[in-house]
């Protein structure tokens, strides 16, 4: 263990570019650094759950001290800062704590830093995001959203490749790899800041993925939601003097993968265990216990794990404590699927936290009709006739497990919750891939097609005939009638990119 050591406000090493942090004139305070190496210091600002991050950092075999004040900041031997929700309500924190300034002076003595999806974002000037909001400043350049007018789908959701343009310890082994981003707005390069850029993405068009500068680093990507390339990243940061790690792969990545996500249909049985169910009326109660089949398919290869809680949140959502305690398990790397009724609780949840932590459920079931003129809502032609010979069909939406309907389209409530600040859409079909396609190509948000899945054919078939960037199963894994592995080799040898 490193004994403890003084550190002082010094200026930085003679030669590196001069940092922006300078020009805002943050508070000199001498304090003693921990010099623990085995622990890290986490900048949790309270603003969005970042277990996965904690999970991550202690796999690893490392400690955590939480940042309780500014003073914490300063202190720390190592930092990361696990940004999460939106730019404006986090430097909003961080100013009113006194921890923007503790970190601007913190990065200007060039103490290690790892900043992670929000946690790069605030080391530039601005953001338009709810903006222009001012950020820390250390980095020149703005961040934008991602342009979707020209058919991008936007949020960025998904595992997708690297172009590494710097040598770092940071980055070792992660060539050729997927990583995992969840983001609307990105930092662009620029003349201005390209001695700090050591990745680049490409998404509609090129855009910083990380920095690097000195003992400053941050990625866009996220390092624990990133499987084993992930944990190599997060150890090269942890443990720079080790040699790190190539992590295998059997197919290099080079553009944004399609998703195969492992469902878990979770309720409570009589017992008040929480189980995983399947089946039309949920009376198959013991299928596996939720935790075990989520660590299961992260080891099986599933890019998601998503908990669907079929019962809970009736009233309240904090009364159905089962369920948060398995989420705390694992981390933000599991969003729960709900169906958010209410403008006020999808844009508040969109402006705090970013619309891509807003996930809507879809339960729609097909009604024939034939002429479209029949009905007010969006209608398809279908390949299938209807049991009158009708031509054509419209998706009704269904509450209570498909038991109810309500009269409203799938593609009309789709469309207007992507109004209201949902990111993503999980759209539950069996045998509707023309709805798929409709909806997914008449929304600018990412659609999950879930249901019906049988064999590896139905994957590569809704890919390749829908704009859909991820499909669910659930079913089919756990009754282990087709294995992640053989969904994924399928793809690989359909030529649809997927993470391998």
């Amino acid at each position: 263990m490193a004994a403890a050591t003084s550190i002082n406000a010094v200026p930085c090493s003679a030669g590196r570019p001069k940092r922006r942090s300078q020009r805002r004139g943050a508070s000199t305070v001498a304090v003693r650094a921990s010099g623990d190496a085995s622990t890290v210091t986490l900048l949790d600002y309270g603003a969005g759950n970042v277990r996965s991050v904690r999970n991550a950092i202690r796999h690893l075999g490392f400690g955590i001290r939480d940042v309780r004040s500014p003073e914490d900041i300063l202190a720390a031997d190592r930092l990361v800062f696990p940004g999460v929700g939106a730019f404006g309500s986090a430097m909003d924190v961080l100013t009113r704590s006194g921890m923007a300034d503790a970190l601007r002076e913190y990065i200007r003595r060039d103490r290690p830093f790892l900043g992670i999806c929000l946690g790069l974002q605030l080391l530039f000037d601005s953001s338009e995001e709810n903006g222009p909001i001012s950020g820390l400043g250390v980095i020149p350049g703005v961040v934008r959203r991602f342009d979707s007018s020209k058919g991008l789908i936007v949020p960025h959701i998904g595992w997708n490749a690297l172009e590494i343009t710097k040598d770092t310890q940071l980055l070792k082994g992660a060539e050729g790899h997927h990583v995992y981003f969840v983001h609307s707005y990105h930092a662009l390069p620029s003349d201005e800041n390209k001695e700090w850029i050591s990745s680049v993405c490409n998404y509609g068009e090129s855009f910083i993925s990380s920095i690097s500068m000195g003992n400053i680093q941050a990625v866009q990507f996220h390092p624990e939601k990133s499987g084993a390339t992930g944990l190599s990243i997060l150890k090269n940061f942890l443990s720079p003097n080790s040699s790190g790690s190539k992590v295998p792969s059997r197919r290099k990545a080079s553009n944004l993968a399609k998703r195969v996500i492992a469902c878990l249909d979770v309720r409570s049985n009589d017992s008040g265990d929480l189980v995983v169910t399947k089946g039309d009326q949920y009376d198959v109660r013991n299928l596996g216990k939720p935790v075990d089949l989520a660590s299961q398919y992260y080891i099986d290869g599933a890019d998601e794990v998503s908990f669907l809680n079929i019962t809970g949140f009736r009233d309240f959502p904090l009364g159905d404590l089962p369920m948060l305690e398995i989420l705390l398990k694992f981390g933000s790397s599991v969003r729960v699927l709900q169906v958010k009724t209410g403008k006020s609780s999808l844009e508040q949840i969109s402006r705090v936290y970013g619309n891509q932590a807003v996930v809507v459920s879809i339960d729609p079931r097909r009604v024939y009709v034939k002429n479209p003129e029949e009905v007010q809502f969006k209608t398809v032609k279908v390949s299938n006739k209807g049991p009158l010979g009708e031509e054509y069909a419209w998706y009704q939406c269904t509450v209570s497990g498909g038991r109810d309907s309500r009269p409203i389209g799938a593609y009309e409530l789709a469309k207007a919750v992507e109004e209201l600040g949902a990111g993503e859409i999980l759209l539950n079909c069996i045998d509707c891939d023309d709805l798929v396609k409709m909806v997914s190509d008449a929304v600018t948000i990412p659609v999950i097609a879930s249901s019906g899945a049988g064999t590896v054919e139905h994957f590569s078939e809704v890919f390749e005939k829908t704009n859909a960037s991820a499909a669910l199963a659930a079913g089919i894994f756990h009754r282990k009638e087709v294995p992640i592995s053989a969904v994924k080799e399928h793809l690989v040898d359909a030529g649809v990119e997927v993470r391998v």
